[in-house]
């Protein structure tokens, strides 16, 4: 249903489709009740205004309530502009720093009692609409700082909002970002009044003793464990009353004999009460998570037929690359699901699951499995090198199977497989719209020990930071930047805020002690720890390493070639509507692109889609600077543009003044991984110009 807050937060027509929420509204579902644009006309679209921003990624998607735009920037600001025109009304800088991503902001409220709720780094904000100023009673003078009220002193933890939080009544709900590696803060979901800023309720997803699912941890895990967070956001069913998280996986990523058990709430979807945090039902998609396979993106509520009856349901998608599906009320699943049985780890401590629950509709967005003929044939020098390392391999190329130590494991759908953190979108008729990445990650694990052998910094940079940048520091294409030359791009003091703070797809580690980043920052850039630092002992309990993991990956990487290519057959990349009434995929083709091959090869995209009521899809996700419009009945591309950079958002749509403008967020961070394409070549060149709000209208 697409509506708007209001005092009361009944939710209601938004003035016919005008106004836009963060994903479209409460319920997730990225639909706008407009028509004005369709497939006669979409052709005719052409861009109206533009507002720039300084550099950097961001994935942000506006808010539009009552002719005015609310948008964040990279730098962390907020910004509110005339939505027809471009103009600016008004800015407002937290000063706070910092660059993780802000993918939202919301609105509490009508006319000149609105506030937005604005969330950066660890920080929440109430933002007067009219003047842009913080609302002084809310927490301390505007602000409340997420690492209070979490585990221990807020300076030892890292709550980090990248997705805004839902808003209900008069409740502000949320999760956020934290640690994938110990010492990490718990992923609590959390209740703050919208007014004055006061927690109201508390979720534990890492339970306390005596609370449902703690027999499914350590004893006192909630002292220690982290992670099992709602990172990607939440949805919520106004009329009933219930908000759905679907949350990641626990820390460590990889390694999970610190978490034995089955670790309940974590990899799940959870039904909650939205005015006390009671939980009403939860259903776990991996059971003692072992691949960092998270839901990696918000839920969505539609409604579909069964058996000739109208269910309201929730739909949830995860790294697995599966398709989940159940009635909002009784949490029962809406097509069967069938428990796996899968194989054991041979990780000395580790205890894997002996089943995993797999649905059998829909079909997988993207490869589960794959077998030797899946390889590449790109080439014969590709598909020896597919061959040879599959030959190698632990597992036989199937799903669920535990990493092993010292040989390579194929991971499925992989590291950032499936539906991104953008969602997927859904229409009135029960049609989903999913684009998801399509190749297999590759990992091993190692025993931690073997790698601490220079000294502070060095043991850091592998128990915390490799398992995403690699035991080499070369990062990963497009997804993790490689280290080796970090210091001719960032000064010490840039690269020590980074560690702390986070950036991009790194979280922060606030926890780290100033020793053990100094260390880690000469390790980056000089390859040795600070002079005069002793080499410590091999252990992982000292002070240097936080981690008491025994065991570490090698890293996220993915399964690709020396340049840059899958080592799988395309497409790497679809875009997919599915029928969940039948379960049924209505069509699906190749969507994003890859080096300098064709679209019909597809490749890694971020971002996610809007469809509208007159059967269009709305979307940019790729690294080729495009947004496009698509036939949502078929798949067909109507209309397609160049930006000035990739838009890795999801597109905003609304109407002013009886016109209807679709706007996204084009940007990339010059030099990093959000600025370059899967062969490592930069999506943006010199002489482009860098990101902005770019709004598209009918041309007259």
């Amino acid at each position: 249903m697409i509506g708007f807050f209001v005092a009361a937060v009944v939710n209601g027509p938004a003035r016919a489709g005008a106004d836009w929420l963060y994903n479209g509204g409460p319920a997730g579902d990225h639909y706008a009740e407009i028509n004005q644009i369709d497939a006669s006309n979409v052709g005719r679209l052409k861009q109206v205004w533009r507002f720039d921003f300084e550099d950097g990624g961001l994935q942000a998607q506006p808010l539009v309530i009552d002719g005015v735009l609310y948008g964040p920037t990279p730098s962390g600001k907020l910004v509110a502009l005339d939505a027809a025109s471009g103009k600016v009304k008004w800015t407002f800088d937290p000063g706070v720093g910092g660059a993780q991503p802000i993918r939202g902001v919301v609105a509490h409220g009508e006319g000149r009692s609105r506030r937005l709720l604005f969330a950066t780094q660890n920080f929440l904000y109430a933002i007067d609409v009219e003047s842009g100023k913080p609302i002084s009673t809310f927490g301390s003078d505007g602000r409340i700082d997420l690492n209070e009220n979490l585990r221990g002193p807020a300076s030892q933890n890292g709550m980090f909002v990248t997705t805004p939080g839902s808003v209900f009544e008069d409740l502000y709900i949320v999760s956020g970002r934290v640690s994938e590696s110990t010492p990490s803060s718990p992923g609590d979901i959390r209740a703050f009044d919208v007014h004055t800023g006061k927690l109201r309720w508390v979720f534990h997803t890492i339970p306390h003793p005596g609370e449902p699912g703690a027999e499914t941890w350590p004893k006192n895990a909630h002292l220690t464990q982290g992670g099992a967070n709602g990172w990607a956001g939440s949805v919520v069913d106004v009329a009933r009353g219930i908000v759905f998280f679907a949350t990641g996986s626990a820390a460590d990523d990889f390694y999970g004999a610190e978490r034995l058990g089955t670790n309940r709430y974590a990899n799940s979807l959870i039904a909650l009460d939205a005015r006390t945090g009671k939980r009403l039902w939860d259903f776990q998609a991996v059971r003692h998570d072992l691949w960092d396979m998270d839901f990696n993106s918000a839920p969505v509520l539609l409604t579909v037929v069964r058996n000739g009856k109208k269910v309201d349901a929730v739909a949830a998608t995860n790294k697995l690359s599966y398709v989940y599906i159940f009635d909002r009320m009784t949490g029962q699943p809406l097509f069967p699901i069938k428990e796996q049985r899968v194989p054991a780890s041979t990780v000395p401590g580790e205890v894997a699951s002996r089943t995993q629950p797999v649905p059998t509709l829909p079909k997988p967005l993207s490869r589960t499995s794959i077998t030797i003929d899946d390889l590449t044939d790109r080439s014969r020098s590709a598909n020896d090198w597919a061959r040879g390392v599959f030959d190698a391999i632990n597992g036989d190329g199937k799903q669920f199977v535990p990493m092993a130590i010292g040989k390579e494991t194929l991971i499925f759908a992989g590291f950032t497989g499936g539906v991104g953190w953008g969602g997927m979108a859904a229409d009135r008729n029960g049609v989903l719209y999913a684009n998801a990445t399509d190749f297999p990650g590759i990992s091993s694990i190692i025993e931690s020990k073997n790698l601490l052998t220079s000294g502070v910094g060095e043991g850091t940079y592998r128990t915390q930071c490799a398992n995403c940048h690699g035991a080499d520091r070369k990062g990963v294409a497009s997804v993790f930047p490689s280290l080796i030359d970090v210091k001719s791009k960032l000064s010490d003091a840039e690269i020590g805020a980074v560690i702390k703070n986070g950036r991009g797809r790194m979280p922060g580690f606030p926890a780290l002690p100033a020793n053990t980043v100094s260390n880690l920052v000469s390790f980056l850039t000089t390859g040795e720890d600070l002079p005069g630092t002793a080499r410590p002992a091999i252990s992982l309990q000292g002070r240097f390493a936080p981690s008491k993991t025994l065991y570490t990956s090698t890293g996220n990487r993915n399964f690709v070639d020396a340049e840059g290519y899958p080592g799988v057959k395309p497409p790497w990349g679809t875009l997919t509507a599915i029928d969940m009434n039948s379960g049924k995929f209505i069509w699906r083709i190749p969507f994003g692109n890859t080096g300098s091959l064709g679209p019909e090869f597809g490749g890694s995209n971020t971002g996610g889609a809007v469809v509208t009521a007159s059967g269009l899809l709305f979307i940019g996700a790729t690294a080729d600077r495009k947004l496009r419009a698509f036939d949502a009945r078929n798949g067909s591309l109507l209309w397609e543009t160049t930006l000035t950079a990739p838009a890795q958002a999801t597109p905003a749509t609304y109407v002013v003044n009886g016109k209807q403008f679709v706007v996204i967020a084009a940007s990339a961070r010059r030099g990093g991984a959000q600025a370059r394409t899967q062969d490592n070549s930069q999506a943006v060149t010199s002489g482009q110009a860098g990101g902005a709000y770019i709004a598209f209208a009918l041309s007259d």
